[in-house]
């Protein structure tokens, strides 16, 4: 309740700072769950931004994105991911969209064209040393946040640990080289998502598991271990695991280089299944896996429970022996998922009733 009292009182604070009439920094919308604002550049250019809170928060961050690919925007928004989101929205919401000003050239706005070079001198030594403890300040404030992280980083296992670890030398090791692949928001986000996974209860009471194909955040292997133990698919799980030694379900998901902002590639990889939802070459039919369905506030442990409940809900089985003709690739999945985002886009997607959950 405390959390809630407080997020409101920032909320409200924030809003009466930037209010829609400020000349940089505008909040639109504001609620519990999520900001809307707008950043107005040197040019009068506007970028939306948004920010989605987590139920846990202040403990765990908010969620900043935006659609722009501005790199100013972009560097601002990775400022305010990486800072913890304890009681700061205000401060976080001051400090950057300053450095913001500052990196788009906003300080030579504020210069009076008549000054002389005496004094445009001063005015640069002075922006020099405003420059410094503005410096001096971000080093103090990411102290907390770097202690922050190591504590999370505790909750996750040695061995997945080492994963990120590897990840981060891989892409420092590619960036020298000048083979980056992917985008930096992409990477960053999927390295977001990678590790909160890791520390997801879902994931340590072992109701999924992931593993990166061949080191790449853009492709994940996930395998659902664990279904409602009412449905036949999870009675199905047991015999499988009983004839053919494997208890899971195995799905590829694949990102782009401008993901969060459109939606991951999932498809069944093994075993072949009838119903479900599951579509010819082993693409899913969901709504939210579409652009027109798809938010960039999902996150990739939301994706997965919510597929391993669709094929229960959708009355999934395994069926055994299928043939050959019957078994699923990247191309088959691919089409059948093109033909059914062209059917819907005509006729919109069925919304069962509240009663069928």
């Amino acid at each position: 309740m405390a959390c809630v009292a407080s997020l409101k009182q920032e909320l409200q604070l924030s809003e009466s700072l930037f209010g829609k009439d400020n000349e940089r920094f505008q909040i639109h919308a504001a609620t519990m769950d999520e900001l809307t604002c707008k950043f107005i550049g040197c040019n009068k250019e506007e970028f939306v931004v948004h920010c989605n809170f987590t139920d846990s928060y202040p403990q765990t961050r908010p969620v900043w994105f935006s659609d722009s690919e501005d790199p100013v925007l972009s560097t601002v928004i990775q400022r305010l991911s990486e800072i913890s989101a304890s009681g700061q929205l205000k401060s976080d919401d001051d400090d950057d969209m300053a450095s913001a000003d500052e990196e788009d050239g906003l300080d030579d706005y504020a210069h009076d064209d008549e000054e002389d070079d005496d004094e445009n001198e001063e005015e640069e030594d002075e922006e020099n040393q405003d420059m410094e403890d503005c410096m001096d300040h971000y080093e103090m404030e990411e102290e907390p946040s770097k202690s922050v992280k190591e504590k999370d980083d505790k909750d996750i296992a040695p061995e997945n640990y080492a994963v990120l670890e590897r990840l981060k030398t891989n892409h420092r090791r590619d960036y020298l080289k000048g083979s980056v692949s992917g985008s930096v928001q992409a990477t960053d986000r999927l390295m977001k998502e990678l590790r909160d996974v890791y520390r997801s209860e879902a994931f340590k009471k072992k109701m999924y598991y992931v593993e990166l194909v061949n080191d790449s955040l853009y492709d994940w292997h996930i395998k659902i271990l664990s279904v409602d133990n009412d449905s036949p698919l999870y009675a199905d799980l047991k015999q499988l695991k009983e004839k053919e030694g494997k208890d899971h379900i195995l799905l590829n998901m694949t990102f782009k280089d401008n993901f969060p902002f459109d939606p991951p590639f999932v498809r069944v990889i093994f075993p072949v299944l009838t119903g479900g939802y599951v579509l010819g070459g082993g693409a899913i039919c969901m709504e939210l896996l579409t652009k027109q369905g798809w938010s960039s506030a999902y996150t990739v442990e939301a994706v997965i429970l919510q597929i391993a409940a669709t094929l229960v809900k959708g009355k999934a089985r395994i069926q055994f022996g299928a043939s050959k003709q019957r078994q699923y690739s990247l191309a088959r999945a691919q089409q059948s998922f093109k033909s059914l985002v062209q059917i819907h886009e005509k006729n919109g997607w069925f919304t069962p009733p509240k009663e069928d959950g």
